[in-house]
């Protein structure tokens, strides 16, 4: 009797099904799940210090979710006072606030801030990252007023409201956001029960100050980290590209207002944090971003989910092969 050979062909067909399975429930796990963010414990370095600098029209009041999730993950954080006075003058103060801490640090600033901390970081070997929060970016020579100019999108020049003052040793005029305005100028995705109390209580900045040239840059050797507001009324978020972009800062566009840090706080947190474990990863000396931006359509795939779908495409064109060999 004529014994029949074995018949491979349903077995290699449900081989080939079950690698498919396989590597796209491997795959569609890893794109669930996101590219993984590493902690400082996973780094083996130890926590940097998070310096915190607000912006005009604004207290360090503004940064309260994003210090307490900060706290909570046990990072130490600084958030001191920004005078508003100028951007030499303030980057001055700041600095001296820099040098009373010891070890890395983490330095963020918010709008103005940012300007502030561009000069402030500068020559401070213990700052290891900056992050921008739909900030000013200037480089040596400019200023946050004429980059206001730079692009189209703010509407906060016709909503400052301009008030003379005297300390009785100086004058000049400080800029407030008119109160009617505050809300859709400066927050418009926060409650306005909220903002209404943020307008009355507004801290104003130097106009003379608020036209000071930047005498120095630490973006440009310091790597650095840039949330774009999309919906920011104060500072264009075409600037802010231009900004991010120029700096080769590691960068993400949300769908926010100016105060990206208190209507975002995790969004926020979660980028000072990365910048904190990517310095500890590299023992401080994180690279600047190549391309300007942290987002790459191929990225979001992760390592292991890219390497799942090759490794599984291999498996089914062989199993093909030997199908095909086999008829």
């Amino acid at each position: 009797m004529a014994v029949s050979p074995p018949s491979h062909r349903p077995l290699n067909r449900r081989l080939i099904s079950r690698t498919s399975a396989l590597t796209l429930a491997v795959a569609s796990t890893v794109l669930c799940a996101g590219p993984a963010v590493a902690s400082d414990a996973d780094t083996g370095g130890a926590k940097p210090t998070v310096v915190l600098v607000h912006g005009a029209f604004a207290d360090a009041s503004g940064w309260n979710g994003v210090v307490e999730r900060l706290q909570h993950q046990g990072y130490k954080v600084v958030a001191p006072p920004n005078p508003l006075r100028g951007v030499l003058s303030d980057s001055t103060y700041v600095a001296s606030i820099l040098k009373s801490i010891d070890g890395p640090i983490v330095l963020a600033g918010h709008s103005y801030g940012g300007a502030v901390i561009s000069q402030a970081a500068a020559g401070n070997p213990n700052v290891k990252a900056l992050v921008y929060v739909s900030a000013f970016m200037p480089d040596v020579g400019e200023n946050p007023a004429t980059l206001s100019t730079k692009f189209t999108g703010s509407d906060l020049g016709p909503a400052l409201r301009p008030v003379p003052y005297t300390d009785g040793t100086t004058s000049g005029t400080d800029l407030y956001i008119q109160n009617d305005k505050f809300h859709a100028v400066f927050a418009a995705d926060l409650p306005e029960s909220q903002t209404r109390l943020m307008a009355v209580e507004q801290r104003p900045v130097a106009q003379a100050g608020f036209g000071q040239n930047a005498t120095k840059a630490a973006w440009k050797t310091i790597p650095s980290w840039f949330i774009v507001a999309r919906n920011d009324k104060a500072i264009a978020p075409d600037l802010e590209r231009f900004e991010a972009k120029r700096a080769k800062s590691h960068t993400i566009e949300i769908d926010s207002s100016h105060v990206a840090m208190m209507s975002h706080p995790d969004i926020v947190t979660k980028q000072i944090r990365e910048a904190a474990t990517a310095t500890a990863r590299s023992g401080g000396s994180s690279a600047l971003a190549e391309t300007g931006t942290r987002t790459k359509a191929l990225a979001g795939l992760g390592g292991l989910a890219g390497v799942a779908l090759l490794a599984g495409t291999a498996l089914v064109l062989n199993g093909r092969k030997r199908q095909q060999a086999e008829d």
